[in-house]
């Protein structure tokens, strides 16, 4: 088992100068042990230079005593030693600075240089995180201990980043439509994405989780105060009505609308019912029997390697999604080739069911717009409605695709900025539109 875990982190590490390989669980227990004999094993074979071992600990508080309590750590170290793992550095979370005495006894009792012993603390950001470190040299320690020569880093841009996050400028409310409201972590990535578009528009982005089926039930009307709706993700029929229900008021009443894989077909089943004259129109994934399919499971297509997959709907729903990334064409003079900035996306994907090209004409012709097609299939990746004529809405855009998973803080992802940059347009126009009735109203008094 060792040298099997050992061959994937070779792997994993092909072709990169330093991996960061994570070993999850609790020091000690059964379930991390042949993972962490494999790390045992890889530093000698590798030589101690090209190895280092940083441990996370617990430094708890504890409030009755008033005292921070090292001996969790020390008892964790211990662990890793008896195994043949001596730690190079210290990662000691609490929920406050570790004072200097109790990190020099922690490293008196662990074997581990003072100046390893590393606090983190408790912040109220993830992204103030990196300079924490910086500040206590981790980026030195790991570079020495692995006879790296590198510059001093460079963080002038990450305070930039964390100034722009902890001083907005503006702030929106966007509604995130969904079924899993309750466990708000479902949205993790999708969560950060927003903050990450937040922050290069100096814009603090609130999120209100709003149950779809509270939509299916009491209607959209709880969706008047956002900026914005985004409908994510997911599977299953539970809660598709409330939401092409929200699809529809964000449709009609202007509001700026990003929907994202799932939130691309429903609105696509949407336009169709209340645009294309398609009154049943729905998808198989929750209608078998549906007389309009305009979204249906395809049973063959190539994947990123030329490889042809092929699936049914008896097949085993994790084996045959459409998964990674795959580029496709974006048509030119379309809101999303502004948005992009180029003629292809090429972005990553989890999903089983594909917007049925059969019905693409006669949603073309009543005014949706498809803004980018796989290259091989000519599968639907991206639509759109035109921000000019009869059908005209300012920003509603719905991907196939998850563009999620390649936001950054550092630069942020082109539809998550470009849909954060329309909420904040739509909220002047709503706020314009409230000064111009209550102008009308003065004056008619």
């Amino acid at each position: 088992m060792t040298d099997e875990i050992k061959a994937f982190i070779a792997r994993g590490a092909e072709g990169a100068e330093v991996a960061i390989v994570e070993i999850g669980g609790t020091v000690g227990d059964i379930e991390s042990l042949p993972f962490l004999e494999a790390i045992r094993q890889m530093g000698l074979e590798l030589g101690r230079d090209n190895v280092c071992y940083v441990h996370l600990t617990l430094v708890p508080y504890i409030a009755s005593a008033g005292e921070i309590k090292t001996k969790p750590t020390q008892h964790s170290v211990k662990e890793l030693r008896e195994i043949g793992i001596q730690a190079d550095a210290l990662l000691c979370r609490s929920d406050r600075p570790i004072p200097d005495e109790e990190r020099k006894k922690i490293a008196l009792f662990t074997n581990v240089a003072a100046n390893a012993v590393i606090s983190v603390w408790d912040a109220d950001s993830i992204y103030k995180i990196p300079y924490m470190l910086h500040q206590q040299m981790l980026d030195e320690i790991v570079c020495h201990k692995l006879r790296i020569l590198a510059r001093p880093a460079d963080l002038r841009s990450w305070k930039r980043l964390v100034e722009a996050l902890e001083n907005p400028q503006h702030e929106i409310t966007i509604a995130m439509v969904g079924k899993y409201v309750d466990l708000t972590d479902s949205y993790k990535s999708l969560n950060e994405a927003l903050l990450h578009a937040g922050i290069h528009a100096r814009s603090k982005v609130n999120i209100r989780y709003v149950d779809s089926e509270a939509i299916e039930r009491d209607g959209a009307a709880s969706l008047s105060a956002v900026d914005a709706i985004l409908v994510p993700g997911g599977f299953g029929a539970r809660g598709v009505e409330g939401k092409i229900k929200a699809i529809q008021y964000a449709r009609e009443n202007k509001v700026p609308y990003l929907g994202i894989c799932l939130g691309m077909q429903l609105a696509v089943i949407e336009y169709a019912r209340h645009e294309a004259g398609l009154a049943e129109a729905n998808s198989t994934e929750f209608d078998p029997e549906t007389p309009q399919p305009v979204v249906a499971l395809i049973t063959e297509w190539q994947n990123r390697d030329g490889k042809v997959e092929r699936r049914d709907a008896s097949s085993d729903m994790g084996g045959t999604m459409r998964l990674g990334a795959q580029p496709a064409d974006i048509v030119p003079g379309t809101q999303v080739q502004r948005i992009y900035q180029g003629d292809v996306v090429n972005e990553r994907h989890r999903h089983r069911y594909e917007v049925n090209n059969y019905y693409l004409p006669r949603l073309e012709a009543a005014g949706l717009r498809v803004a980018a097609r796989t290259k091989v299939e000519e599968l639907c990746e991206l639509i759109e409605l035109p921000t000019e004529g009869p059908h005209a809405h300012p920003w509603f855009i719905g991907c196939q695709f998850h563009p999620e998973f390649s936001s950054s803080p550092r630069n942020g992802h082109p539809l998550f900025k470009a849909f954060v940059e329309a909420a904040l347009a739509y909220q002047v126009r709503k706020a314009g539109a409230v000064q111009g009735t209550q102008a009308a109203a003065v004056a008619a008094v």
